[in-house]
């Protein structure tokens, strides 16, 4: 993002990291960010769309077919439509028939800890990659404490972390509070605080979410 520039905005941005719509919208966002030239200030806030996802995760399409009821020809065009977004943004979606979905909890807490130590944006887009990209497991300590490792925190922290559960009430604790406000669906953006938007928006959407938080904050 341009840091030349007086214009910045933050965006608190809550999401989950196996959800290939908040990997979109924030692209998408980016991208819009990008061709204003502005830069984004971004938060990301916790937000499980599985909870009840045992450690060992499910079969995705199993998961999908279970939870929401869809064909496999559902889920192919779904995933098929998915994909191309992403190429068109840069980023892979490498969906397969034996792909996993996983429990985020974890996840979490290692985005919460890397924040604390001014890493929490690295960490969220290398667990998106992980994931989505490199069908990485995004449940276990070991992987989180690799992918920790690659954004330049120490492994073996993230992973005494992990072990320890410190960050897991301060999770818990934030998810409630989105909860509290009525955070359903995700990704949900708020902008400069005031403005919310649910769901993917494209470049031109949150183009003009942008521009009338400029205009907002210029009047």
């Amino acid at each position: 993002m341009p840091n030349d520039t007086a214009s910045h905005i933050r965006v608190d941005i809550v999401s989950d990291v196996v959800c290939p719509w908040c990997a979109i919208g924030y692209l998408q966002l980016a991208r819009a960010a990008d061709n204003a030239n502005l830069a984004l200030d971004v938060h990301w806030h916790p937000f499980e769309l599985n909870p009840q996802m045992p450690q060992e995760g499910q079969n995705l399409f199993e998961h999908l077919s279970a939870k929401y009821g869809i064909t496999a020809e559902q889920s192919h065009q779904t995933r098929t439509q998915i994909a191309n977004l992403g190429q068109e943004l840069g980023f892979t979606f490498a969906f397969s028939d034996d792909m996993f979905m996983w429990n985020t909890f974890r996840a979490h807490q290692l985005i919460d800890w890397a924040d604390s130590l001014g890493q929490g944006h690295a960490a969220k887009l290398a667990l998106l990659k992980a994931h989505f990209t490199d069908r990485r497991n995004v449940s276990d300590p070991e992987v989180l404490g690799e992918i920790a490792g690659e954004i330049g925190l120490n492994a073996d922290a993230a992973r005494a972390m992990l072990a320890a559960g410190t960050h897991a009430q301060p999770v818990r604790e934030k998810q409630a509070f989105w909860t509290s406000k009525g955070v359903q669906g995700v990704p949900t953006m708020i902008f400069a605080g005031k403005y919310a938007t649910t769901g993917a928006q494209g470049e031109d959407g949150y183009g003009r979410v942008l521009d009338a938080v400029l205009q907002d904050s210029a009047a």
